[in-house]
């Protein structure tokens, strides 16, 4: 799902070609709007609080930490702890072909509150497990729910209701369950995350060793060692998604890295994923990526 693109600022109004600001203040939050006309390289920038950043259009390269820079397009999302100064490259930016980033800067005092309300009213499995942001864990792609909440949050900032500042808390809320939950399926996908219980990592090496499986719920709460409902609950909320949904991803994922074989038939994916109708199999992974098997295969064709 796409972010929605604010109108870009009239050229007679610019304060400035590199980061020009537009800002939009409320009580919990602030979103601020840089647009870059020209090519620059190595531009500060640094927060108070802790911001979420989110690329609209143009092409960034960001230097963050000690870690290797990397190109920061539309469709991504950046986590930035407060008082940490990333540097940025503009290295296409022009008149016609500018750069806009949202900056979502949350005030910690609003971070702390939910935390807290999701740690006393949705506690998590086992006595050391809670609800936390991971500061280090910083970069990921929007899935959907988190490009939907961030576009949310877009149009309540920038409208003039009287009780947009009521509909702003709602909506961080939100978007900081999504921002963890992301991080939680980041840190189990390269084998960092700290499972209270370790039932959640279990089930998530039985559904990849068995991909090409019929897979069925009783398998996964046996594994789990817990009730259909209660893996159910679990699992959707520390992964964002449900048991099933998490399946089919995985099951593209897989199908993704056959196709990039651009002599593999298209039925053999479908089987060889998982998948035991090929119909379903397209209908699936367009949905996921966007696109159909088909054309994903024929990328690496062209390249």
């Amino acid at each position: 799902m796409k972010l929605i693109k604010p109108g870009l600022t009239k050229e007679h109004s610019l304060k400035t070609l590199v980061e020009n600001r537009t800002v939009h203040s409320l009580n919990n939050c602030e979103l601020n709007l840089f647009e870059t006309y020209q090519e620059s390289h190595l531009v500060p920038l640094k927060f108070n609080d802790l911001v979420v950043t989110s690329m609209l259009r143009g092409k960034k390269v960001m230097h963050l930490f000690d870690d290797p820079e990397f190109d920061y397009l539309p469709g991504e999302t950046v986590v930035i702890p407060s008082q940490v100064e990333m540097k940025i490259d503009f290295p296409e930016a022009a008149l016609d072909n500018p750069t806009q980033c949202l900056a979502l800067a949350i005030d910690h005092q609003k971070i702390k509150e939910t935390l807290d309300f999701l740690n006393e009213r949705y506690p998590k499995e086992g006595a050391s497990n809670y609800w936390n942001l991971n500061h280090n864990d910083y970069f990921f792609y929007n899935n959907a729910d988190m490009a939907l909440t961030i576009n949310k949050l877009i149009q309540v900032c920038m409208s003039e209701q009287l009780t947009k500042d009521i509909l702003a808390d709602l909506t961080l809320q939100e978007l900081l369950v999504y921002i963890i939950q992301s991080q939680t399926v980041k840190a189990i996908e390269g084998g960092t995350y700290a499972d209270g219980n370790a039932s959640l990592s279990h089930v998530v090496t039985y559904i990849r060793e068995r991909l090409s499986d019929r897979l069925t719920m009783k398998e996964l709460t046996d594994t789990a060692c817990m009730s259909q409902a209660s893996f159910y609950r679990y699992f959707k909320r520390e992964m964002g998604m449900s048991p099933i949904e998490f399946v089919l991803k995985e099951r593209v994922k897989y199908a993704k890295s056959l196709l990039k074989n651009p002599l593999i038939q298209i039925n053999q994916v479908c089987y060889e994923a998982g998948f035991e109708d090929a119909n379903y199999f397209t209908r699936v992974f367009k949905k996921i990526e966007g696109i159909t098997p088909k054309q994903y295969q024929q990328c690496f064709l062209k390249s």
